[in-house]
């Protein structure tokens, strides 16, 4: 057992999006950086999360256009969604980006170390090795990296009844005959829409009053008539109160309303945990709150003196696009720098099908914030591009501040939103006026020409 640390110029335990490519920052530059990984060599969105999930997504969409492909003048037989391949396809997609993830951290003459840390001192970490043995590492600076897992509530009888997560859904063994969801936020919806897609007959069951709980209500309700057109059955304002598995093998989803929803397989999608349990990070000074999240100031500072925290398990949005953020946070004030997560302007996508973008201030919020606000709102079925792709599901609308004509925000509901909002954006961040966008010249026929359309909707007002 080692006694005396070796000492690195950056220690980062956990390999997620903000850590690796702060690792691989500094290591380019000279510095000597270790890395400690539990052995998810590019963190969890390119093994459990964002890109297997929509490597599915897209298998999904296939799946749901062949069914439609009347409709685009194609006739189509003998499709048939295969478990195999498309365990294969996904794993194709995770191996190649983990070789290149893999390939790039010894490139950058990083110390990968793959094993279990625990604090034991202040930026110290004493390694349990995957391959036996142990290391004492320490470093001047110390980034905590270490994420979030899906999270099971208290439920009687859900752990016994061996329900599953995403992680679990994501092993695609078989596809269940029937699906049950607990879960309306993103990763509920993705889940759900995807297996209906591929044929399973899904319910899902939402607590609160809606699915998508930080959305506006008739933005909500848009995607709830596109999961009720997909055959999704939807149970929203109710709990669950027990899950149980008869001996069949059926688990059956009792209801606080006194229903009863059952299915092969139950999908719990109750959001998740932070990864702070066995760190030892008491030892280390580092404070966390009552969910178990990492505290961290505006500069992802944690109590302790030169260490910090970046990604999921410091509290941040979960989005592997804010952790990388997070990493230009830490790394400019490791560098002098002085620059923070205020005022960040946050775009995210849920990958349903329409997808879902938002960034900015949803109708809800701003009218809370107490901004005098005017709402364009516009059908997709309106925007040409959207009839040529026979899919005109969905809603547009965006907030303005009537003060300033500035855009407060925008939630797009409909074909290829994730890269139109984009736009909007930029545009928010150029501080430019709705008409702007109603204004521009954008390529015909495109969804993002819809922006002309959306913002043409609002009533011109005097000059100034």
């Amino acid at each position: 057992m080692p006694d005396q640390p070796e000492d690195f110029d950056l220690l980062v335990v956990g390999g997620g999006k903000a850590g690796k490519t702060l690792s691989m920052d500094l290591a380019r530059a000279g510095r000597r950086v270790a890395m400690v990984e539990r052995g998810m060599i590019g963190g969890s969105c390119i093994n459990v999360a964002c890109i297997p999930t929509k490597a599915l997504v897209t298998s999904a969409r296939v799946a749901h256009q062949l069914r439609q492909a009347a409709a685009l003048g194609l006739s189509v037989e003998g499709a048939r969604v295969d478990v195999d391949l498309l365990r294969a396809h996904k794993q194709d997609v995770v191996e190649q980006m983990v070789a290149a993830n893999r390939q790039q951290f010894l490139d950058s003459g990083l110390h990968l170390v793959i094993g279990s840390a625990r604090f034991v001192a202040a930026r110290t970490v004493r390694v349990t090795l995957a391959d036996g043995g142990e290391r004492l590492l320490r470093g001047a600076d110390v980034v905590i990296n270490t994420g979030t897992r899906p999270h099971l509530p208290s439920v009687p009888g859900m752990t016994e009844a061996g329900v599953l997560t995403s992680n679990d859904l994501l092993r695609l063994e078989r596809l269940p005959a029937r699906l049950v969801v607990l879960g309306g936020g993103t990763v509920g919806v993705e889940f759900a829409q995807m297996f209906a897609s591929f044929g399973s007959a899904v319910t899902v069951v939402e607590g609160g009053p809606q699915l998508l709980s930080r959305e506006d209500p008739d933005v909500a309700d848009a995607l709830m008539r596109v999961f009720l057109a997909d055959g999704i059955d939807v149970r929203v304002g109710v709990a669950v109160a027990r899950v149980d598995r008869d001996p069949d093998g059926t688990l059956r989803v009792a209801l606080d309303d006194g229903s009863v929803v059952t299915g092969d397989e139950v999908l719990v999608a109750a959001g998740r945990a932070p990864v702070t349990d066995g760190l030892g990070l008491d030892a280390a000074g580092v404070r966390l709150d009552e969910h178990g999240f990492v505290l961290v100031d505006e500069y992802l500072r944690t109590s302790a003196e030169r260490t910090w925290a970046a990604g999921d398990v410091a509290g941040s949005p979960q989005f592997t696009h804010v952790s990388l953020d997070d990493y230009r946070i830490i790394r400019a004030n490791l560098t002098g720098e002085r620059r923070s997560t205020s005022g960040r302007l946050i775009p995210y996508t849920v990958f349903t099908t329409p997808e879902l973008a938002r960034v900015g201030l949803s109708e809800s919020d701003a009218r809370r914030a107490g901004y005098d606000v005017e709402v364009a709102h516009l059908p997709v079925a309106a925007i040409p591009r959207a009839r040529t792709l026979r899919d005109t599901r969905g809603m547009w609308k965006a907030v303005i501040d009537t003060r300033t004509d500035l855009i407060l925000g925008a939630s797009l509901l409909g074909p290829e939103s994730g890269e139109v909002i984009t736009s909007v954006q930029l545009a928010m961040l150029a501080r430019m006026p709705w008409t702007a966008l109603r204004d521009a010249i954008i390529t015909h026929p495109t969804m993002a020409e819809g922006l002309n359309l959306l913002f043409a909707s609002l009533q011109p007002r005097p000059v100034r």
